[in-house]
C-alpha cells in the first residue's frame, strides 16, 4: 500500500518511476547539493535513486520512508524527503529534506519536517527523531529549530565532502517534546 502524507499545501508520497525527471532537476542545482556528498545528479543516477526508493518501500519491515514532495495545488514534484529508522529497538529515526530552489522561501521545508515528525511519532511510534546539517547551512538549522528540534551539538569532521572533512550539526526532538508542542 502506497504511503501518502497530506499537509496544508503539500503531499508527501511514495515515489513512482515517473518522478525521476523532477528528482534529476532539483538534485542538479548546486544550491541543493552544496552540502551533500552527491551531486550534480545525472538522469541515470536519478532513475537509479527513484528505483531504489521504490524497492525500499516494499521491504518489510520498512525502515526507509523516502518520499516525493508534491505541491498539492499544481501536482508538481518539488523535492524529496525522508524518515529513516535507525533502530526499531530504541525507536530512533532521522529526517532529511531536499527542495528545488524555486520552492525555497515558501515554508515548504517546515511543512515537510512537521509532516515527517507527525508520521514518525504518531504512526511509527518513534521516541527520538534526529536531523543533521552542515553548520554553514543556516536555513536548514533554522527549519529544524522552528519545528522544535534542539541542537545537541557538533559532530566534528564526520563527513568527507569533495575532498574535505566537514562537520555536522546534530538536532533532535523527543516524543514528549513533540507531544508538548501539539497541545
Amino acid at each position: 500500500m502506497a504511503l501518502a502524507l497530506s499537509g496544508e499545501r503539500l503531499l508527501l508520497r511514495d515515489m513512482v518511476p515517473e518522478d525521476w525527471p523532477a528528482v534529476q532537476d532539483f538534485s542538479s542545482h548546486p544550491e541543493v547539493y552544496r552540502f551533500q556528498s552527491w551531486g550534480p545528479t545525472t538522469p541515470e543516477e536519478a532513475r537509479g535513486y527513484v528505483a531504489r526508493t521504490i524497492a525500499q518501500a516494499q521491504q518489510q519491515p520498512r525502515t526507509n520512508y523516502t518520499l516525493a514532495t508534491v505541491v498539492a495545488a499544481t501536482n508538481k514534484v518539488v523535492g524529496s524527503c525522508g524518515l529513516i529508522i535507525h533502530s526499531q529497538q530504541f525507536r530512533h529515526g532521522e529526517i532529511a529534506i531536499f527542495l528545488h530552489p524555486d520552492a525555497w522561501g515558501h515554508g515548504y521545508g517546515t511543512e515537510m519536517e512537521r509532516l515527517l515528525l507527525d508520521f514518525g511519532f504518531l504512526k511509527l511510534g518513534l521516541h527520538r527523531i534526529t536531523g543533521t546539517c552542515d553548520p554553514r547551512n543556516t536555513a536548514s538549522a533554522r527549519m529544524m529549530q522552528k519545528v522544535g528540534m534542539q541542537l545537541e551539538g557538533k559532530l566534528r569532521e564526520n563527513i568527507r565532502l569533495r575532498g574535505e572533512w566537514r562537520d555536522s550539526l546534530l538536532f533532535s526532538i523527543l516524543e514528549h517534546e513533540w507531544q508538548a508542542r501539539q497541545r
